[in-house]
């Protein structure tokens, strides 16, 4: 009986001092330096130029329909000018429910980018966690969640460059 409760103790004993294994990355860095993340950025902002020049364009001719509307007024009764003013300020509400509409699509897209490109980043950190056997991987930020940690424990380029050579491959 004292073999066995000694045996016991023993196999809980090694198990207790077994070491876990632990790394941390900088999720800003991992995030921000993803090649994946910064081709969608790029195309994103090539969306937002073309969007920011179609919006230019439409309030110019709007300003000059303004200019045009100004001179016919002096020329027209004070109805006709009530209307005209009328219609302009329709016309000046539809072109800012379009641009706000535009906004809101690029932003919303914008979000969705970035939340798929988030999940890709934990989904891929964790798969290297368990292939490369760590028990746990944390993420820093600047709000302070790992506030030290050696740097061989730092996993953050090393999953940063794996985690872009998967991205090359596709």
């Amino acid at each position: 009986m004292k073999k066995l409760a000694l045996a016991l103790l023993s196999i809980l004993a090694f198990s207790a001092c077994q070491q876990q294994k632990i790394g941390f990355v900088d999720n800003t860095v991992l995030i921000n330096d993803y090649q994946e993340r910064k081709d969608i950025e790029a195309k994103l902002q090539i969306k937002i130029e073309a969007f920011k020049m179609r919006t230019d364009s439409l309030r110019s001719a709007f300003e000059l329909e303004i200019k045009e509307a100004e001179l016919k007024a002096r020329k027209m009764t004070q109805s006709a000018v009530q209307k005209l003013s009328q219609e302009l300020q329709q016309k000046e509400q539809l072109l800012s429910q379009r641009v706000q509409f535009e906004q809101q699509q690029i932003a919303q897209e914008s979000q969705n980018l970035n939340d798929s490109i988030i999940s890709t980043v934990k989904d891929f950190v964790r798969a290297y966690g368990q292939s490369n056997g760590y028990n746990y991987i944390l993420g820093s930020n600047e709000a302070g969640s790992v506030l030290y940690g050696e740097d061989a424990s730092d996993l953050t380029q090393k999953i940063l460059e794996e985690l872009n050579k998967s991205y090359s491959k596709n």
